[in-house]
């Protein structure tokens, strides 16, 4: 029996008899299951290789994510030597360096 269906034969159930808190329960049970199936529908995510396309997509977001850590990590580091050297090159001019070669 489709979702649907069942879904219709409850809330004929529950005007018929005057919907007691078991019948609305399962009313909001299968209304929020129906609304998942659609949900996951719609984005493309119902068929059975659904749960491996979005370990893969979890992977590729970790992968992605490492390799952005480590390029930030990298620039910053490039960034902290060339300040190093420019400190060292502003230190030997200021102290005579220059005239230590003559």
């Amino acid at each position: 029996m489709r979702n649907e269906t069942v879904l219709a034969q409850l809330i004929e159930q529950a005007r018929e008899d005057g919907a007691d808190t078991a019948t609305l329960r399962a009313i909001a049970e299968e209304a929020g299951e129906l609304s998942a199936q659609r949900a996951l529908a719609r984005l493309g995510l119902e068929d059975a290789s659904a749960a491996k396309d979005m370990a893969e997509l979890r992977e590729l977001l970790g992968a992605w994510r490492d390799a952005k850590r480590s390029a930030l990590k990298a620039a910053f580091s490039w960034a902290g030597r060339m300040l190093a050297a420019l400190v060292l090159v502003g230190l030997a001019v200021k102290l005579g360096f220059p005239g230590w070669l003559k």
